[in-house]
């Protein structure tokens, strides 16, 4: 669907941001300073006229466009098509929908940050450390996941842009780790994607001049609340990843591939009498319930901190122990044993209760005969 020209924000600095041609566009007024992570323009410059995030998919459920032969080249004509000087802006491309793009604002006294955010995560979020994909760079376009374009509006020394950017990170991860979001690539949680880019706009028309953008200045605590926001908001947005999705055992679980369709094999080896249906029924409600997920929750945690090595084998056995005992007495039901301080035991153990849980309510008078 084409969209027509269209201005979605007056910003402070006095830019104009646009909506056209799936893409969002920041029209520079005057001098702007630019940290971009984008292959396209990337780096740091101080003459652009625009930066932009574009829709690179070519309808919906349909894969990205391809314009060139390498993503550079495609994205120079994609500035092209955007009635943009290709050698005056830097741009990033995503799957992400620009209708789902969030405009976050802060100020304090004079200083002003707006965050403009895409995200998405559901199929491409990972954690940092997991395994790669690829040693050198692939020629097909990498488009970002999670896009954001930052607006600062204040002076400031080139370094310090930098250290905005990685003050931008953070709260990204700090988001996407407060929805417990899992790594698609590894059993930890998420702190991004593998494709995520960003790109930071300092105004160097401004009276202001900031020499920090870390977490103890205000500048810092600014870009933090307002990515953080924007990020959450976006994810919402594109993918429904909000708390409430994620009150789930099974979203909780997912990085650890415990899934309600394995789950019900399991079960059924041991109950042929209920259809796949009835079960998976059975543990979508119970999966929910407050009971299950907090306690689900905090044994988790247990197999975290235990990767992480901050509790032993031993620890995280006893302490999984306690909290099975704990789920069977809310359910009146017998706790399983965890057998040993592993990993597999532990998932072992809780897939068990789980599945003992829903054979009582399958067949509520079988306890009583």
């Amino acid at each position: 669907m084409e969209f027509a020209q269209l201005i979605i924000r007056h910003l402070s600095t006095g830019d104009k941001v646009y909506f056209y041609d799936k893409s969002i566009v920041i029209y520079f007024s005057g001098a702007r300073k630019i940290l971009s992570t984008s292959l396209y323009n990337g780096g740091y410059h101080d003459d652009y006229d625009a930066v932009y995030n574009y829709d690179a998919k070519q309808g919906a459920g349909m894969p990205c466009e391809m314009l060139a032969d390498t993503y550079v080249e495609h994205m120079r004509l994609v500035s092209k098509r955007l009635a943009l000087d290709p050698d005056k802006v830097s741009g990033m491309g995503t799957a992400a929908s620009m209708e789902n793009a969030v405009v976050e604002t802060l100020s304090f006294k004079e200083l002003t940050v707006t965050a403009i955010v895409t995200g998405g995560i559901e199929t491409n979020g990972g954690r940092a450390g997991d395994p790669a994909d690829y040693y050198k760079p692939m020629p097909k376009p990498k488009y970002g996941t999670i896009n954001i374009m930052l607006l600062l509006d204040c002076d400031m020394p080139e370094g310090v842009m930098a250290r905005a950017l990685v003050t931008c990170t953070e709260a990204k991860t700090a988001a996407i780790q407060e929805l417990l979001e899992g790594s698609k690539y590894s059993n930890g949680i998420a702190t991004g994607s593998g494709t995520d880019q960003t790109i930071i706009i300092a105004n160097s028309a401004s009276e202001l001049y900031m020499e920090g953008a870390g977490k103890h200045s205000k500048l810092g605590e600014l870009i933090g609340k307002t990515v953080k926001n924007a990020v959450k908001k976006a994810l919402a947005k594109q993918s429904g990843l909000t708390p409430a999705k994620q009150h789930d055992v099974f979203r909780r679980l997912k990085r650890f591939d415990i899934k309600p369709g394995d789950m019900w094999q399991a079960y059924s080896a041991q109950d042929a009498a209920v259809v796949k249906p009835e079960y998976l029924l059975a543990a979508e409600r119970l999966a929910k319930e407050d009971i299950m997920l907090v306690y689900t929750s905090l044994y988790v945690h247990l197999l975290d901190q235990h990767l992480w090595e901050l509790i032993s084998a031993k620890e995280m056995q006893m302490a999984g122990q306690k909290l099975l005992q704990a789920i069977a007495e809310q359910y009146n039901v017998e706790a399983e044993i965890i057998n040993e301080g592993t990993l597999a035991s532990m998932l072992a153990s809780w897939q068990q209760q789980f599945n003992k849980i829903i054979a009582q309510r399958l067949h509520p008078t079988a306890k009583e005969s």
